[in-house]
């Protein structure tokens, strides 16, 4: 089983991780902090910008296909490469409904 690491931007924590297991799942285990909510893919609180690497998340519903590609849903994606992610970050779909929501 192939481990990869996973280093969060701005923040100096790395987990490893197997393409066997999710992000979140790693994360959870190491007591680090990584907002989630429904951990089926679809809410999007568990999302994270790829800076660096790749992911394999087929059950990532709530992202569309060219999203899937930028952003990883911690709850769904296990990495295929070691890999940077910046959590917090959203696609920009997500950023412009919060903020028409927030106009409302």
């Amino acid at each position: 089983m192939t481990e990869y690491t996973v280093e969060f931007v701005g923040t100096g924590e790395r987990i490893t991780c197997s393409e066997t297991e999710t992000i979140l799942s790693r994360c959870l285990e190491e007591g680090i902090a990584q907002e989630y909510s429904c951990r089926v893919g679809m809410c999007l609180a568990c999302t994270a910008e790829i800076v660096e690497g790749e992911v394999t998340q087929p059950a990532a519903r709530g992202l569309t296909d060219a999203e899937a590609e930028r952003y990883a849903l911690t709850c769904m994606a296990r990495p295929l490469s070691d890999l940077k992610l910046d959590r917090g970050k959203y696609p920009p779909s997500i950023e412009a409904g919060a903020e028409a929501t927030a106009d409302d």
